[in-house]
């Protein structure tokens, strides 16, 4: 006997493999050289006798050890055709599964062994084509029994060796949690009693069902198919083998059979298989009577259970046709379409296991879809607990997991679990406690820290490593994770299955065609190594390895029916990037650190550049897991910063991991950001990766996917997330158990302002429930409970809420409509933050008082016996504005109840009660019940279209109206229908025939009808005496404010004027009694207006007009438009106008004016001294502006768009002197040439009150003069596009000599070019005086300084003043005549210091003749930087030069640090300097410390800017030692200097001598806190201080509240701007302590102000006289927001943007701005404004004299508040532009709003000019 059967007790088993592997000797060589790749095995095959050489081969192969044996007995079984008396006991004796541990077993791709073999089959044996044989039922029924025996005993012995955990590597054992399962979709009733005995696998959402109900045998129709999706790591194959073992042991009793494949292997197939060949050939064949076994299966389908993993790897396209019978052939997806649709095997349950893509179309619409998630906390702990179980370090293992979140968060995913524990298990042996998880911080450090588990410490096979690397990533690259044996080389394979890094298993490509396989243990395990050889193998470049450093975009649910194989590869080069990964990487890659660093830098270079890119959500979520792995702060911040405000999440599926990578990026971001989930699959769990994520500001999730146990997670975040505003959480599955947690949740979320639970399907108490939370919630402004489940008892109930509740305004509900307003009080802010005080009762008490509810129930089945409910609630409530109770079931009784409580329940604003069955009877009930009511304004019934709406008066218009109106209706009542209300005040008497007389009899009884809104008198066939009757109205009717009559088209309208809630209602106010006037600075009259169109008005006509119009009401506006206006009826209008002492405005409009127009309105301006503007546009438009006879102002004229031409501007600039105009005169577009330009400058010595003249004859035809009221001395002359010659130079030269008094001429484009500048300047000559030269010309910017200094010297004057711009073309010349001539001795002694040995000494010379008392030398934007230096060299010689040069600026140029030492030279000598300006210059630290130094002994300067210049350390004490002795400093400016808080120490201990300075600017540098503690220390002793500026200086509270209380000591202070800063509410309540008493300026935008802060700022500047601009802009201000009560009388511009205004605190904004009436620019944009703030703007608009421009950018108004803001315009404001780009206005509505008033402005580019 053979020893070795000896030693293994196994005699006859023994013989039989000897003889079973004599017959094949090939395939036992063959597998020998796979097991010896290294040995020479020739001499065996020697061995002439085959029996002997089988057993000295065998004995080598045992010899090896036990997993080599075991190994080799494995392929016997799979590869050789095995007899079944042999098969089983080789397999139980030798085949032990033992051999083949997995250390990553809990992974999806874990399992070792193949699917297609579990011990016992015939691979040579076809089952799909063969004949059926003829058998008894007993004998098929007896096939059946042995096959399904055999199955279950194939499954018992796989799955009972699989557990039993004996021969792993270093002893680990894999425990089962189930992981979280969530239910997706699933079209049939769940049994949740069915498995709960089962225990250990359990699924979660809102029904808590169990896995078991996947296969509810209660399902009887269809397709019984479900899929579970998961992404990598989860765990499905894991569960799909699970559920196979629990088969194995008896659970999941009624399945007869269940057969398990994985796509990963069939994809491997190389022919077409049917359905026979498939169970049998490929699974497990029957020992005989195969058909007979098939027929079985499919009379019993229902009872068999097929489970295919990795759906998604599939790589077959899903064929369109199913094999409808067992014998079609097909691929694998095929078939497995075939059982999903029911065509094969109909009844049976098949389960497909899938990463989250586009699922194939053969999967039916009715399959049940379930999400699984992974591990909780609790799940994470057990496994832990588990994994440990009986050894010592359980407890520590526990320890290090509870106190590292970020280790716990990647636990969620149980295969980083399960490496989590082997990780810790290595670890925590060396380590103290809570420093081994410090290892672990990253995914790919844990899966570093598994490899440097795999050897001995400071031993990494690198080699065999980089070759897995290189395995891994040839397979990715092609699309491969199953590979051969030639796929690897014999040293890798070794290893990698000695470390259970590979599998392997039998591969079957077809029937009897059989190989071995290997794969890594799971894919993402392969991802790593693919990163492990992209990063540190010396072969791959960095370009190649930069090249997958990729974002994977996760919207593969539409897009992607297979997942890519690399999608975790970005993941783990982001990770190995990291500074922790380079000793390792620099291990394997056998080079030094720096050349791994490089490697780093270039995937982080990468990630930086995807950071700052548009991306959209799902790469957004990968851009921070990379972000994330690499544990780069920097990287992290700028990512932080460059997402969008607003991130949107929809359509893909996210985990725990995904939230918590997302949150660790935010912790670095500074602005508040919105996050919307929209359609996400959501871990239930994931709320909890929000704890604590403080920059969040606007949360909602709509899924349906969302159930309790996501409520309850979402409740432990939410009050953790301090800027939480807005949440919403809608179209979920919460029921009552999820609402007790958030309810619970809520209240300690004081700050949120807008919660949403609407499509929720909540019932009666949840809704309930949460209404109940609304006094708990202090700055709430909406609840919305839309598309919830509630009883018309609940709704009383949330009435009730309504009524008690002290900030609700208004419960809207309607239909499944369900929406509460809320108006927090202004305070709420500031008591959140202070204890409650006693003396605040009072207070409260008037809040409540004037508070008002909106109460809306429409369509809510209220019937009669709610009413009466109804009224006894709100009658215990508020005042109520507005009750709406329409489309419900009140019929006649409940509409008579309602009436007739109307009073009672004090409605102020409007009662409807339309569509609720009210009869003929019913309305003279409801009449009769409000005929008493003495507060209804107006009541609108009409029963065919079902409308009763009573709308009633304010209280201030009880006592008017309905008096007035009675007696005048009471005897009409018999002329008037009984259904016309008491109290209208909207009457029309429209298409009737009145006529002339008619119009003279209704004149008459106008005064008895009282107030009224409108009348129509239109289609009655009036003539123009009925229009001049009806002009007699104005001084007999107070209300009547607007006269529009339109004789041609018969359209005659009488209205009042309109008041604020008038605009916003659309209607007209009922009386606004003569004289009445607005509140404000300065008070002014409501206009009225009397137009007159489509008329013949001859000069009879129009005397009599006029004597009509003498008595009037002012201010009056009259609008006239004929066909024709003559000569003798213009000269007719224009005598009369001195008779009417309220006219305010006569317009001209669409009329002929005769061709004297011009002349005969210049001739008004003498006899009416109360024109202000004379507007002729042309000649059909002509408008007369007159001001109040007390006001004295300027006179303007406008004759623009006329036919004037030189001839007519030469005789209208001849009458000039002898027209009393005072104001200005524009005469654009009169087709004036070259010629009118130079008459101009000839005529100006004439025109001795002309103030200032300009000219444009370019594409503009501008042409404008505006004159002094008296003599001025200075004049100012702008030409522009002149087009002048050579010819035309000595004419302007002689007309600029005469002009005495011209001080300024700007030549702009003029074509005047260097030549000719040059003979203009030699050309003007003065007596004396002085004179400004500006020409912008486009060779300025081409010429150079020295060209242009050269044209300097032809001047004839002395030069004071040179300014170069290159950039804006400009050059400008101070002239001072007469030219006087220097003494020579001076001369002679200035030219001895300079260099005359240049080629330029010339220009030199000539220079300093002409530049002898240059006091100012301004270059901007020039470049120095010639190959010489001349330009310089020649400033250091000027410079030498100017003895009295006091201004000195060199700003935005170009200069080399050569260049620099010679001009530091220059300016060293110029000791007469008094300021210095050389900011926004980019030059070198050396460069820049040679200027500072020239400043040495500059004891007079006053002015100094160094901005932009970089201060280093020794610059910087150089500058602070000059500014020691500069003591008549009055200005310093050293913006974005980099000055630290250290430098703003010295810089401060040296302005301590600087008692004259007047500004201080230091903006744009690092000095924080400690730098501002160092300023306030010396800010006291600067007593002259007027100006400072310390904004962007990382300043926090701390600074900030020093500096407060010392600038209440600069008692000179006008300036102040301290934004950019984190200061926060207590600076601002140090501030507002006590306000520089002169202040005129304050900016603190994006302050961190919040609404305490605010409102003390507010109270202390309110009053302030001095005040002209504020700017509070990007605070969260609210309601805290500023309101005045003394007001600001020279507050010039307001900046709110971006403060969260709302409609409620918009209306107290208003008010305030009325109290200030120099305002002129007011800035809101993106605030939270809607229509109702438009109202209020658009009601204090016309009283605002000098506002020019509103900004409205980016808020919620719509069309509707768009026409309220253009009416506002049109009742005579004198805005320029309202802007109102980015609101919620369609396009078309835009222009055609913009085309009706020019002044609203929609356009993203800001055409208005900004006038501040």
């Amino acid at each position: 006997m053979d020893p070795i059967s000896i030693q293994l007790g196994t005699r006859n088993l023994w013989s039989w493999l000897v003889s079973l592997l004599s017959k094949d000797p090939k395939w036992l060589s063959d597998k020998m050289s796979v097991f010896f790749p290294n040995t020479d095995l020739g001499s065996q095959n020697e061995i002439p006798d085959p029996e002997q050489r089988v057993i000295l081969q065998l004995r080598k192969l045992h010899a090896q050890g036990l997993d080599t044996w075991q190994s080799f007995i494995h392929c016997v079984c799979m590869e050789l055709e095995v007899p079944l008396d042999l098969e089983v006991p080789l397999l139980s004796t030798w085949g032990s599964e033992d051999g083949f541990p997995s250390q990553l077993g809990d992974g999806e791709e874990s399992q070792p062994e193949s699917q297609l073999h579990h011990g016992l089959k015939r691979p040579h044996q076809s089952h799909g084509s063969s004949p059926r044989r003829k058998q008894s039922r007993k004998q098929q029924l007896e096939l059946a029994r042995r096959y399904l025996q055999l199955l279950r005993a194939s499954a018992q012995q796989r799955y009972g060796d699989r557990l039993s955990g004996s021969g792993q590597p270093l002893g680990s054992h894999q425990p089962y949690i189930p992981p979280v399962l969530q239910w997706t979709r699933a079209t049939v009733p769940l049994d949740t009693q069915q498995g709960a005995a089962m225990g250990d696998i359990k699924a979660e959402d809102g029904t808590d069902v169990n896995i078991w109900d996947l296969f509810n045998p209660r399902t009887k129709r269809g397709p019984r198919v479900t899929v579970l999706l998961g992404t990598a790591g989860m765990g499905k194959t894991m569960l799909a083998h699970r559920l196979c073992q629990k088969w194995a042991e008896g659970q999941l009793d009624h399945f007869q059979a269940l057969f398990l494949f994985e796509f990963r292997q069939l994809n491997l197939l190389t022919s077409f298989l049917t359905l026979p060949q498939l169970l049998f050939d490929l699974y497990l064949s029957p020992e005989s009577g195969p058909d007979a076994v098939f027929q079985y299966l499919t009379e019993n389908a229902e009872q068999v259970l097929l489970v295919f993993d990795g759906l998604d790897e599939a790589l077959q396209p899903c064929s369109g046709r199913d094999t409808g019978s067992p014998e079609g052939l097909g691929p694998a997806l095929t078939l497995f379409s075939g059982l999903c649709r029911g065509t094969l095997l109909p009844g049976c349950w098949v389960m497909a296991t899938s990463r989250p893509g586009k699922l194939p179309p053969c999967l039916p619409t009715e399959a049940a879809v379930v999400q699984m998630w992974g591990f909780d906390s609790p799940r994470v702990e057990e496994y832990v607990s588990r994994f440990f179980s009986a050894q010592p370090s359980q407890e520590g293992a526990l320890a290090e997991l509870r106190v590292n979140g970020r280790l716990r968060s990647m636990c969620a995913v149980p295969a980083l679990c399960r490496i989590a524990c082997l990780c810790l298990r290595h670890l925590l042996p060396g380590s103290a406690q809570g420093q081994s998880v410090a290892l672990l911080p990253t995914v790919t450090q844990l899966y570093m820290q598994m490899v440097l588990a795999l050897g001995p410490p400071g031993c990494l096979p690198t080699t065999t490593l980089l070759g897995l690397g290189e395995v891994a990533l040839r397979g990715l690259e092609t699309g491969k994770v199953v590979f051969y044996a030639r796929d690897i080389p014999p040293s890798v394979m070794a290893f990698g299955t000695a470390h259970s890094l590979l599998s392997s298993f039998c591969v079957c490509t077809g029937p009897g065609h059989r190989q071995t396989g290997y794969a890594f243990t799971h894919l993402s395990l392969q991802e790593f190594f693919t990163a492990l050889y992209l990063m540190a193998s010396p072969e791959v470049d960095k370009d190649t390895l930069t090249h997958h450093v990729t974002l994977n975009s996760r919207w593969v649910l539409r897009t992607k029916a297979r997942v890519g194989l690399s999608d975790h590869l970005p993941t783990f080069l982001a990770g190995l990037a990291s500074c922790a990964c380079r000793p390792f990487l620099s291990q394997l890659a056998e080079r030094d650190e720096a050349w791994v660093g490089t490697r780093q830098a270039a995937v982080v270079q990468v990630l930086r550049k995807l950071a700052t890119r548009k991306l959209t959500g799902p790469k957004v979520i990968e851009l921070c897991r990379c972000v994330d792995e690499t544990q780069e702060p920097e990287l992290a911040g700028l990512t932080a910063q460059s997402l969008r405000c607003h991130l949107s999440f929809h359509n893909f599926p996210l985990t725990c991991a995904d939230l918590t990578s997302l949150t660790n990026v935010l912790e670095r971001r500074e602005a508040p950001i919105q996050l919307a989930f929209e359609g996400c699959p959501l871990d239930p769990h994931c709320p909890e990766a929000l704890v604590g994520c403080g920059q969040v500001e606007n949360l909602s999730f709509k899924s349906r996917k969302c159930g309790d146990a996501f409520a309850e997670a979402l409740s432990r975040s939410l009050p953790t997330m301090g800027r939480l505003q807005k949440l919403g959480l809608a179209g979920s599955k919460i029921t009552a158990q999820g609402i007790r947690h958030l309810v619970k949740a809520l209240p300690l979320c004081l700050q949120l302002e807008e919660v949403s639970f609407q499509d929720n399907q909540l019932k009666d108490q949840e809704v309930l429930n949460v209404a109940e939370v609304l006094p708990c919630l202090p700055r709430l402004q909406k609840l919305e409970l839309s598309g919830n489940s509630i009883s018309v008892s609940t709704l009383l109930s949330l009435a009730k809420v309504a009524v008690l509740c002290p900030t609700v305004g208004t419960l809207q509900v309607r239909e499944a409509d369900l929406i509460f307003l809320l108006s927090p009080r202004a305070e709420t802010a500031v008591e959140l933050q202070r204890a409650p005080d006693p003396q605040e009762n009072d207070s409260q008490r008037k809040a409540a008082q004037s508070r008002s509810l909106t109460l809306r129930l429409q369509k809510c089945e209220l019937q009669v016996h709610n009413v009466e409910a109804l009224i006894a609630l709100l009658l215990e409530g508020p005042p109520l504005e507005e009750v709406d109770l329409s489309g419900n079931q009140l019929e006649d009784e409940g509409c008579r109840l309602m009436a007739e409580a109307a009073l009672r329940l004090r409605i102020t604003r409007k009662l409807d009660l339309s569509d609720n069955g009210l009869s003929v009877a019913g309305l003279h009930c409801v009449l009769g019940a409000v005929s008493t009511c003495r507060t209804l304004a107006e009541l609108h019934i009409s029963l065919l279209h079902k409308a009763v709406v009573l709308t009633f008066a304010q209280k201030s218009e009880e006592q008017e109206g309905p008096q007035k109106s009675a007696a005048f209706l009471d005897s009409l009542m018999s002329q008037v229908p009984s259904e016309l209300p008491l109290s209208s005040r909207r009457i029309s008497f429209s298409g009737n025939a009145l006529g002339d007389e008619g119009a003279a009899l209704l004149a008459q009884l106008l005064p008895g009808l009282g107030a009224l809104q409108s009348l129509d008198l239109s289609g009655n066939g009036f003539s123009l005496d009925a229009a001049l009757t009806l002009a007699r109205c104005f001084s007999a009717l107070q209300w009547l404010f607007h006269l529009d009559i339109s004789l041609e088209s018969q359209r005659v309208l009488l209205t009042g004027a309109r008041r604020g809630r008038d605009i916003r209602a659309g209607g007209f106010s009922p009386e606004i009694p003569a004289g009445a006037e607005f509140s404000g600075f300065g008070q002014r009259c409501a206009p009225r207006s009397f137009c007159l169109r489509e008329c013949q008005l001859e000069p009879p006509s129009l005397t009599r007009l006029c004597a009509t119009l003498e008595e009037s009401p002012g201010p009056l506006e009259v609008q006239l438009s004929c066909a024709v206006l003559s000569d003798q009826s213009l000269e007719t209008l224009l005598h009369c106008l001195p008779r009417l002492p309220h006219l305010s405005l006569l317009q001209l409009s669409q009329t002929g004016l005769p061709a004297k127009s011009p002349f005969l309105l210049a001739d008004i301006l003498g006899p009416c001294p109360r024109v202000q503007k004379v507007d002729l546009r042309s000649l059909h438009h002509a408008a007369l502006h007159f001001r109040p006879s007390h006001e004295r102002e300027g006179v303007c004229c406008g004759l623009s768009a006329n036919l004037l031409g030189d001839d007519g501007l030469r005789c209208l600039l001849g009458c000039l002197p002898r027209v009393p105009i005072s104001g200005s005169l524009d005469l654009s577009h009169n087709g004036i040439s070259r010629e009118g330009a130079l008459h101009l400058v000839e005529t100006l010595p004439a025109c001795s009150r002309v103030l200032e003249a300009s000219v444009n004859l370019g594409s503009e035809q501008s042409f404008r003069i505006r004159f002094s009221k008296q003599e001025e001395a200075g004049k100012t002359l702008r030409l522009s596009e002149c087009s002048f010659g050579p010819e035309h130079v000595p004419r302007l030269a002689t007309g600029l000599s005469q002009s005495l008094q011209l001080t300024e001429l700007t030549l702009t484009q003029c074509c005047l070019g260097r030549e000719q500048l040059m003979v203009l300047l030699s050309l003007v000559r003065r007596p004396a005086g002085p004179l400004c030269l500006r020409v912008e010309e486009p060779w300025v910017g081409r010429a150079g300084m020295l060209a242009l200094l050269e044209v300097c010297t032809q001047a004839s004057g002395n030069i004071t003043e040179i300014s170069i711009s290159e950039t804006q073309q400009q050059l400008r010349i101070q002239l001072e005549f007469p030219h006087q001539e220097e003494d020579p001795e001076a001369v002679a002694l200035r030219l001895a210091h300079c260099d005359l040995g240049t080629h330029h000494n010339l220009l030199v010379r000539q220079l300093m003749e002409t530049c002898a008392r240059l006091q100012q030398l301004s270059l901007s934007q020039v470049n120095l930087c010639d190959d010489d230096d001349a330009s310089v060299v020649l400033l250091q010689s000027l410079l030498l030069s100017l003895s009295e040069l006091k201004k000195f600026r060199l700003t935005s140029s170009c200069v080399s640090t050569k260049g620099l030492t010679h001009l530091a030279s220059g300016l060293s000598h110029c000791h007469h300097l008094e300021e210095l300006d050389l900011s926004n210059n980019q030059f070198f630290e050396e460069g820049t410390e040679a200027l500072v130094r020239a400043l040495e002994g500059k004891c007079r300067l006053k002015r100094l800017d160094l901005s932009h210049l970089p201060l280093g350390g020794s610059t910087l004490a150089v500058l602070t030692q000059g500014l020691s002795h500069m003591t008549l400093l009055q200005s310093l400016r050293l913006s974005r200097n980099s000055i630290s808080d250290l430098g703003c120490c010295h810089l401060s201990e040296a302005l301590r001598t600087a008692t004259s300075l007047e500004e201080l600017g230091l903006s744009h540098n690092q000095i924080g806190d400690a730098g501002a503690q160092h300023l306030a220390a010396i800010l006291p002793g600067l007593p002259e201080l007027r100006k400072i500026d310390l904004s962007a200086n990382d300043i926090g509270p701390a600074g900030g509240v020093q500096l407060a209380e010392s600038l209440t000591l600069c008692r000179h202070l006008e300036e102040l701007m301290l934004g950019h800063n984190a200061l926060g509410d207590p600076t601002a309540l140090g501030l507002a302590q006590e306000l520089p008493q002169h202040l005129r300026v304050l900016h603190l935008p994006s302050s961190h102000l919040g609404p305490e802060g605010a409102l003390s700022l507010g109270q202390a500047l309110d009053g302030c006289p001095h005040v002209e601009e504020i700017s509070l802009a990007e605070n969260s201000l609210a309601e805290g927001v500023p309101h005045f009560r003394k007001g600001l009388p020279l507050l010039r511009q307001m900046d709110l943007v971006s403060c969260k205004i709302d409609n409620q605190t918009a209306k107290l904004l208003a008010a305030s701005f009325l109290l200030c009436p120099a305002l002129e620019v007011i800035l809101l944009s993106w605030n939270l404004l809607g229509d109702e703030a438009a109202a209020e703007l658009a009601r204090v608009l016309p009283q605002m004299s000098r506002l020019k421009r509103v900004d409205l950018e980016k808020n919620q108004i719509t069309v509707r508040g768009a026409q309220l803001l253009a009416e506002g315009l049109a009742q005579g404001s004198g805005i320029q532009v309202i802007r109102l780009w980015n609101n919620p206005i369609p396009a078309d509505m835009a222009q055609c709003l913009q085309s009706q008033e020019p002044r609203l402005d929609f356009a993203f580019f800001d055409k208005a000019p900004q006038n501040t």
